[in-house]
């Protein structure tokens, strides 16, 4: 396993409800895991505008660990 850098999702979904993007809250709900893998995902993040650095404290879990694809 490697370290990974994840982001809660609940933060992500959040960030999109609050700019009234409720269809892509909506579908990021859907199809991605509880913990998103920043880096697996970077293109997405970007596209939807959620900059990770700029994300509250609490969408960063603890001690998480990811199985290599």
């Amino acid at each position: 396993m490697t370290k990974a850098t994840c982001v809660r999702k609940t933060v992500v979904v959040a960030t999109l409800r609050s700019r009234d993007l409720h269809g892509r809250a909506d579908w990021i709900e859907k199809e991605l895991p509880a913990l998103i893998d920043t880096a697996t995902n970077a293109s997405l993040l970007r596209t939807l505008g959620i900059n990770v650095d700029a994300l509250a404290p609490d969408a960063w879990p603890d001690n998480v660990t990811v199985e290599p694809r």
